[in-house]
């Protein structure tokens, strides 16, 4: 069995984009346990309809992928992508005009 470090290239993000109904009591119920959802599988707010997670793997990522894909609402639209640390580490962010710093990366304990 081999051990591969974790590295830019094999760490991903997971980003869940949705837009989801809010009209009426059932939707906005579905909406809060949706988000609750992704919140629990360690998932954070980066937009308000978008929300992260880091992994250390693809195979972890595909973990909580399939996670998402079980807890999907029955309304709304729902985009999953992951990518890798590296690109992730490239995204520009603004708020304004202004240069934002990225969201810290969770630190990842390595036993080899």
């Amino acid at each position: 069995m081999s051990f591969e470090r974790i590295n830019q290239y094999r760490a991903m993000w997971v980003m869940v984009l949705f837009d989801l109904p809010t009209e009426t009591k059932k939707d906005r119920r579905n909406y809060r346990q949706f988000v609750k959802g992704l919140e629990i599988d360690g998932f954070s707010m980066f937009q308000f309809s978008i929300y992260l997670r880091h992994c250390p793997s693809r195979e972890n990522a595909a973990v909580h992928i399939k996670r998402v894909k079980n807890m999907l609402p029955p309304k709304g639209h729902i985009g999953v992508m992951h990518i890798t640390d590296k690109q992730f580490g490239m995204m520009e962010l603004f708020i304004g005009k202004a240069k934002e710093k990225l969201p810290e990366i969770p630190q990842q304990l390595e036993l080899f």
